[in-house]
């Protein structure tokens, strides 16, 4: 049980919210984690659901937690401000702002490709592809779904040099097919839904939306090298669109 001063003059709630704002902030709940019920958090403080509400609601509006209807309280994530420009690399957006970048590979096989890959590509329907699917990391929690193509005769090496890399690095791949260099040329973004497989593999529920980000690389004379589909986890991302480097801080205020 924690004591409220109820003769401090500060009301109840906000007594709470800020017992828990503290915690939060010490670490005592890590990002993602879910809090106490309701329930619960009423027996600890010895006040109805009605004060704990209300302080819960406190939370959320200062962006420390999220309530998600019949799953509980959870402390909310730190945003990636996530850099999307000609060089767009994932893991050096993540260790830009010092965060750890991980993964793993679902899936790597060759295969016949589709029309509409095919198009993006630049090669005919049914040549064969490279066909890989990732998960991505930050700090150890998936943040990412994708899955990406290659055109199988420009990476006649790619499976042994991908397994080769032990972190699963696509960059390091194109370095060793001699496109080190590659580009950014489309990134389109649309916010859904996920399915029950993208939930399930990104850890979070089907009622919070996603980023589906379709994209093209390309080598620096512009030959398609790299399509991908991408499931981001909405509430972790930032999406940065860079069109030209900026001198100082593009977003602060004036005084």
């Amino acid at each position: 049980m924690t004591v409220i001063d109820r003769d401090s003059g500060v009301s109840v709630w906000r007594q709470i919210e800020q017992t828990l704002s503290e915690e939060i902030r010490a670490g005592q709940w890590g990002e993602g984690s879910r809090l106490p019920t309701e329930g619960e958090l009423s027996e600890r403080f010895r006040v109805n659901r009605h004060t704990v509400r209300r302080a819960v609601g406190g939370l959320a509006d200062r962006g420390l937690v999220r309530v998600e209807q019949g799953r509980g309280i959870f402390v909310r994530e730190n945003v990636l401000e996530y850099l999307i420009g000609r060089r767009t690399r994932f893991t050096e957006n993540v260790k830009r702002v010092n965060r750890s970048p991980g993964g793993h590979a679902i899936s790597l096989s060759r295969q016949r490709v589709d029309r509409e890959i095919a198009g993006v590509l630049g090669i005919r329907a049914g040549a064969q592809v490279v066909h890989l699917e990732t998960v991505g990391e930050v700090d150890g929690r998936p943040v990412s779904y994708g899955s990406h193509w290659f055109a199988a005769k420009l990476f006649p090496r790619f499976e042994e040099t991908y397994r080769a890399t032990g972190s699963g690095s696509i960059t390091q791949v194109m370095e060793e097919h001699g496109f080190g260099d590659y580009e950014r040329a489309v990134t389109k973004v649309t916010a859904r839904m996920p399915d029950a497989a993208e939930a399930d593999l990104l850890k979070q529920p089907r009622t919070r939306p996603i980023l589906y980000v379709e994209s093209l690389n390309v080598t620096v004379d512009g030959q398609p090298v790299q399509a991908s589909h991408v499931r981001y986890a909405a509430d972790r991302f930032q999406m940065v669109f860079e069109t030209r480097s900026v001198t100082g801080a593009a977003f602060e205020e004036e005084h």
